[in-house]
């Protein structure tokens, strides 16, 4: 995968924020974990602490990065803003760390991930309202909904497909 360029402005500061968007390298998996727990703690608040170390962990333990194609945004300073992970035409994560939410960072990865990766569905849990949004503003569509995470946790996911 080739470096991708970008530039968009931030609404509140009107000034230019440059990034790229590249491959990650294995090495930075432990940084995705960060921005993934910086992304959750910002975004997931029906989530408890508990639930939080348990997803972690269970990130960590089964080697969840390994299992998607990852891309990530960093900054003009090769910073990691947000990262995500893909498997064929499905959305696996997309996670931007809090201080770059709402700056076009998870516009920028979902637009790759439309136009160079393909990818039309993403599983959304349904309490995180912010990210709901942010996939019905960019054209998918509910099409099914599971009472029960992917770990049988009772946090509820919407599949959602391009409309």
């Amino acid at each position: 995968m080739s470096p991708h360029a970008y530039a968009d402005q931030s609404i509140e500061t009107m000034t230019a924020i440059h990034f790229t968007i590249s491959e990650v390298k294995p090495e930075e998996h432990d940084q995705l974990l960060d921005i993934w727990e910086s992304s959750v703690r910002a975004t997931h608040h029906f989530l408890k602490e508990e639930n939080i170390l348990f997803f972690k962990q269970t990130i960590h333990e089964h080697k969840y990065f390994e299992m998607v194609e990852l891309a990530c945004v960093k900054d003009t300073n090769d910073q990691i803003l947000g990262f995500l992970g893909t498997n064929a035409d499905s959305l696996e994560m997309l996670f931007v760390h809090a201080d770059a939410i709402g700056k076009g960072v998870g516009k920028a990865l979902l637009s790759y991930a439309l136009n160079t990766l393909k990818v039309t569905k993403v599983d959304v849990n349904e309490q995180n309202t912010q990210a709901v949004g942010f996939y019905l503003h960019h054209g998918f569509k509910t099409v099914s909904r599971s009472e029960l995470d992917g770990t049988g946790k009772p946090f509820p996911i919407l599949h959602m497909e391009l409309g």
